[in-house]
């Protein structure tokens, strides 16, 4: 006896209730003529995850429950087929007891099983978690808080029980439902990525699995979502926790799954990709999903002839196509000839639109506007931001006037350090490169030109031009500047960066794995005062354990220094 189990790895919108609907339909109907006898979806599938304050209107919550019964119906002709949705569940009959009015009715992070036109029974999600991006706390009420029973269903003599993400990492859950009689583990997911993420929650699936014994199966959600992304690799254990299948990453996929009362499981396993492979999938689909799904008809790019500018440009070609992207090189005073050569090397090479304005004489005209306020005093960063400014403000009335999307080109050691421009640089509506340090920008640049791209001019061959990488890094706001005037080497800033604000080091932990005292009271000083700026930034992908955004919540006025 052996039952096929179909894991529905899909790209929902939060919000979109009805379009999420019809994909999961969808994906039920190529489940059934496939010979599924049961379909899985990520957790809270139907409304997007994650949906944040939406769960707080009565209308967005009745909405879900009707779209929740149109699946149901709309498949009523799939015989023989169970289906398991997540979505948002509102009790009347219960209570949230945090509420001071005993009248709010409970909210769950639930999913409910779907068969002959009907929504059998629904579990709700125990383990809720409020940490890194996750505020759960907010909306949802614990199942077992409220006193919700495990789910076990039964499907070609098999008996599955239900946990929701956070649940299998805690043993409770799963031993809950085993002792309700389960004999297979199902787990619906919306896992943000982040690198290392995978075989981290493969990982602890096994762990889970060498606990309770059962095979399980884990359905995840993929696509991007404001600055989230989820990477999809839904996979299925066996009994011994071995991986037995897994999909592909950031793309939707069905995965189908032989299994039996023996804890038997036979699928497709798919390779998981290089880290750095991996970061690109999730910039790739942050870009692709972020403007696709806000309706933006394409983006725009200031491109400066240094490699942040390159790497979002290719990025945001690998997600949009050349069609969509335009570039613009605003060359100042100080803009060396090498760097608009470059530019337009690379805008030629990947066949996007080009375009040169010149910022020189608006940049004298705001030096004469402001000559007598400023006489006899030395040049400084004023200067400097106000090119950068005229840059933000020219490519802002672009965006205005056409309707693309400026993507801004800052990484994530420039945002921790302040190495960035308000109102100038930091203008745009989407920081694709928000999280990822300067050293992997230089990493994921070499490792995009080592895979084999065909150029607008039919040629094989790097898309970014090798001096783009190879020369030092500069604003290139003042005559010979580089980066490394005003701030230590990339290696060592990176280093200081993500032991203090990703693993949450003190500066004396720091000191003592070997970094100057100097460079770790520099490094660590410019993160905190420059909080202000990070504020007023544009949201971006997040691709690390911990990004300035969601994950990152300090005050901006603050005296501790530790």
């Amino acid at each position: 006896m052996s039952v096929k189990v179909a894991l529905a790895q899909i790209n929902v919108t939060v919000g979109d209730l009805a379009g999420n609907a019809r994909k999961i339909v969808e994906f039920a109907r190529r489940a059934h003529e496939a010979g599924a006898q049961l379909l899985l979806t990520p957790e809270l599938s139907l409304c997007g995850y994650p949906p944040e304050d939406l769960l707080l209107r009565p209308a967005f919550m009745q909405a879900c429950d009707e779209q929740l019964h149109w699946i149901a119906s709309e498949l009523a002709d799939c015989s023989g087929l169970h289906v398991v949705v997540g979505h948002p569940l509102q009790r009347e009959g219960a209570t949230d007891l945090r509420s001071k009015s005993w009248a709010v009715p409970a909210r769950f992070n639930a999913a409910s099983v779907l068969a002959g036109g009907q929504v059998l029974r629904s579990y709700a999600k125990r383990e809720l978690p409020n940490y890194q991006v996750f505020d759960e706390r907010r909306y949802f009420v614990s199942g077992r808080d409220a006193g919700e029973a495990p789910l076990v269903f039964e499907v070609g003599g098999l008996r599955f029980g239900l946990n929701i993400c956070e649940d299998a990492w805690f043993d409770e859950p799963a031993r809950a439902a085993k002792a309700a009689g389960a004999q297979v583990l199902c787990v619906l997911n919306a896992s943000p990525f982040h690198l290392g993420k995978v075989a981290e929650r493969e990982a602890r699936m096994a762990e889970r699995v060498a606990d309770v014994g059962l095979p399980l199966l884990y359905a995840h959600l993929v696509g991007g979502q404001d600055e989230v992304v989820f990477d999809g690799a839904s996979f299925a254990l066996d009994a011994q926790g071995q991986l037995a299948a897994r999909a592909a990453m950031f793309e939707e996929d069905l995965l189908l799954i032989e299994l039996d009362a023996q804890g038997h499981v036979q699928g497709q396993v798919l390779p998981l990709p290089e880290l750095e492979a991996q970061a690109w999938g999730a910039l790739v689909t942050g870009v692709r999903d972020y403007i696709g799904k806000n309706g933006f008809p394409g983006a725009l790019i200031g491109l400066s002839g240094g490699i942040d500018s390159a790497l979002v440009l290719a990025i945001a070609v690998d997600a949009l196509g050349a069609d969509k992207v335009r570039t613009v090189m605003m060359p100042s005073p100080y803009t060396a000839d090498i760097s608009w050569i470059d530019a337009r090397d690379m805008a030629e090479r990947l066949g996007v639109r080009y375009d040169e304005k010149s910022i020189v004489p608006m940049f004298e005209a705001f030096n004469a506007s402001l000559a007598e306020e400023f006489q006899g005093l030395p040049l400084d960063a004023t200067e400097e931001n106000i090119q950068a400014r005229i840059r933000g403000t020219l490519l802002m009335a672009l965006s205005n006037k056409f309707g693309s999307i400026v993507l801004t080109t800052g990484n994530k050691s420039e945002m921790a350090t302040g190495y960035c421009t308000l109102y100038g640089d930091m203008a745009g509506g989407f920081a694709v490169i928000k999280d990822v340090a300067k050293t992997l920008v230089f990493r994921l640049a070499r490792w995009r030109n080592e895979q084999p791209t065909r150029r607008a001019d039919g040629t094989v061959g790097p898309i970014i031009p090798e001096r783009i990488i190879t020369r030092p890094p500069s604003a290139e706001l003042r005559p010979d500047q580089k980066d490394q005037d005003s701030l230590p080497p990339y290696e060592v800033l990176d280093a200081i960066l993500a032991r203090y604000m990703e693993e949450d080091q003190s500066l004396a932990e720091i000191v003592a794995a070997g970094f100057d005292p100097a460079d770790v009271e520099r490094v660590t000083r410019l993160i905190k005062i420059n909080e202000y700026k990070r504020r007023q930034a544009p949201i971006g992908i997040r691709i690390t354990h911990r990004a300035f955004g969601r994950d990152w919540r300090y005050p901006i006025t603050s005296k501790f220094r530790a």
